[in-house]
């Protein structure tokens, strides 16, 4: 039996015979300019070689990060006061005279012992030397020469042990030899403690006036504490006053009992 076929649409659109009929619109035909560029870039196609130097590049820029920031934290200097500076400057400029003077001084000591007739003298001489020099340092020994005398004054008991310490410190960047506090001799091993003028230096209590004695070099001393920023300006804020006077004889008498170390031995 031969189905009949429904009569035809008039309003549909008709097909040719043999030709396919039409499929549904592209959607691509259908978006603007900028949706099909966003379209080609989204979701991004990266091939490994894309990836590795990327991860390369990276890398590179990381530690070029690193490496200028390191560098701005090591210039610590940049920021510096200019008092601050100067302070610096002075100091460094006093130890390069005192090392070329040190150098001198070995350099002559060597020219002694190999032009000596008798070397072995020259040699216990120097030891003999040698030995004043140590007991200087370790305050076993009296000793005198030019110097400074460093007064402070502390009528308000607002000085405290940090600002003597501070004194000391500038003291011996300066190249002081001997020290000694209201009669307490300074070594290596010197603390300060204390405040509101009650200071104690090596356990030992000392009132104001501080005076201290020192042996070295006026030239170098008394700049030190007078720069600006430094240990007499420092005091000076604190309603304290500190005042310096130079002198070519400086007697430092204040003595250390020689201590024997409980570990440390000589090496030779």
């Amino acid at each position: 039996m031969n189905s009949e076929e429904p009569p035809p649409n008039p309003g549909a659109p008709q097909t040719p015979p043999g030709s396919q009929p039409p499929g549904p619109p592209d959607p691509r035909r259908q978006m603007t300019g900028r949706q099909r560029l966003a379209a080609g870039l989204w979701p991004p196609r990266v091939t490994r070689a894309q990836l590795v130097v990327a991860l390369l590049l990276f890398v590179l820029g990381l530690g070029l990060a690193i490496q200028v920031r390191s560098t701005n934290d090591d210039s610590a200097l940049r920021g510096a006061r200019q008092e601050d500076l100067v302070r610096i400057l002075d100091e460094l400029d006093g130890r390069t005279e005192r090392l070329e003077d040190e150098k001198q001084r070995l350099d002559d000591q060597q020219t002694e012992l190999e032009t000596s007739s008798d070397q072995a003298e020259e040699a216990r001489k120097q030891t003999r030397e040698k030995e004043q020099q140590l007991g200087i340092l370790a305050g076993t020994v009296a000793a005198r020469g030019p110097g400074i005398t460093l007064t402070v004054q502390d009528a308000g008991g607002t000085v405290d042990s940090d600002m003597l310490l501070d004194a000391i410190q500038e003291l011996r960047a300066a190249g002081a030899e001997a020290i000694q506090v209201n009669g307490v001799r300074v070594v290596a091993a010197t603390y300060f403690s204390g405040s509101d003028g009650d200071i104690e230096v090596d356990g030992k209590r000392i009132r104001a006036p501080y005076r201290f004695k020192v042996i070295g070099k006026p030239q170098d001393l008394e700049p030190a504490l007078n720069i600006p920023g430094g240990v007499v300006q420092t005091l000076e804020r604190e309603q304290a006053t500190a005042t310096v006077a130079a002198s070519e004889e400086i007697v430092v008498d204040a003595l250390r009992p020689a201590q024997r170390p409980d570990y440390a031995r000589s090496s030779s």
